[in-house]
């Protein structure tokens, strides 16, 4: 679990530092903006941006019942946030899986991309399909319904 927050600690400590540089040498509005664009930049890197997670087995589990799409991500790939902006709303209605907080959703993804563990992959009806566009994952959710 710690392993997902690293990337947004540093970026708001390095943020930190550089905005006390700042507040020092006489500019503390250039401070609370450098300071802002690196919090930002933490909550979009952060687990907080995305729906919250459940465990592999239960998201293939929900996903056999309710035929929606299973998402496995990992914080801070940007791919994997540009697929929870572009999908909008309708994200929540996914299942989401972060792969460095469940070992059997690492196993998964690796097993469908010939070892690495590369996201997002999206299982739809039991097939992976690694870094689908968006909007195909939409057409996906709405087939689901």
């Amino acid at each position: 679990m710690m392993r997902a927050w690293i990337l947004p600690i540093l970026l708001v400590l390095c943020g930190s530092v550089l905005a006390v540089g700042l507040v020092f040498s006489g500019t503390p509005g250039t401070a609370a903006a450098v300071l802002l664009v690196f919090v930002l930049l933490a909550g979009v890197n952060s687990p907080l941006a995305f729906p919250r997670p459940i465990g592999a087995l239960e998201a293939q589990r929900r996903s056999e019942a309710d035929g929606r799409p299973v998402v496995f991500w990992r914080p801070g790939c940007k791919y994997c946030f540009r697929l929870r902006i572009r999908l909008g709303r309708s994200a929540r209605q996914l299942h989401w899986v972060d792969i460095w907080r469940d070992p059997d959703g690492a196993a998964v993804v690796r097993a469908a991309n010939n070892g690495n563990e590369t996201v997002p992959t999206v299982i739809v009806a039991g097939r992976p399909h690694t870094n689908p566009d968006p909007a195909w994952v939409r057409e996906q959710l709405a087939r689901s319904a």
